[in-house]
């Protein structure tokens, strides 16, 4: 497995829809695309940003949950891509046992991000299907701060229609 980082949750210009990068943490650089639908987007974003809302929102509700049932998540892990859809698996830990749990890649990363836990992407997964980005201007090592994420989702929040979803 290749240990990534979240290193941007952006807005594909020509699609209008988020994406995330997942990036290798080591190693050549390579990158993981994976696009994501809006509210998972705004999930993500909300806890890179730390924004307090007044109920937990979805995926605070499975931390909390996970945490209530004496667990933890270990990590998560992105596995294959099948028929153009990512998969992935959160990898929880309860007392000796471990569990692997089927996730949407965007769901297991917003619940990532409120753990804290480490992000990972198959080898062949990441072989196949990573990508070396060009470096990008806006800061030395190409991350965005939180403020330039939170800002690029909500250009894409005022322009994005329903009918951009529809098949």
């Amino acid at each position: 497995m290749v240990e990534v980082r979240l290193s941007a949750v952006r807005v594909d210009l020509q699609s209008n829809t988020p994406v995330l990068l997942l990036t290798e943490a080591e190693g050549l650089g390579r990158t993981l695309p994976i696009f994501i639908g809006a509210p998972e987007a705004t999930a993500i974003a909300f806890a890179i940003q730390g924004v307090a809302t007044p109920r937990p929102m979805t995926h605070d509700l499975l931390r909390d949950i996970v945490e209530a049932l004496g667990a933890s998540l270990e990590r998560v892990v992105i596995t294959e891509l099948r028929s153009a859809t990512y998969f992935a698996e959160l990898q929880l830990k309860r007392g000796t046992g471990t569990l692997n749990v089927s996730s949407r890649p965007s769901d297991a990363v917003a619940l990532a991000v409120r753990t804290g836990s480490p992000l990972f992407v198959a080898d062949d997964l990441m072989d196949a299907e990573g990508i070396l980005l060009p470096s990008d201007d806006e800061d030395e090592d190409g991350d965005s701060t939180p403020d330039e994420l939170v800002g690029e989702f909500r250009q894409f929040l005022d322009t994005v229609r329903p009918e951009d979803f529809s098949s």
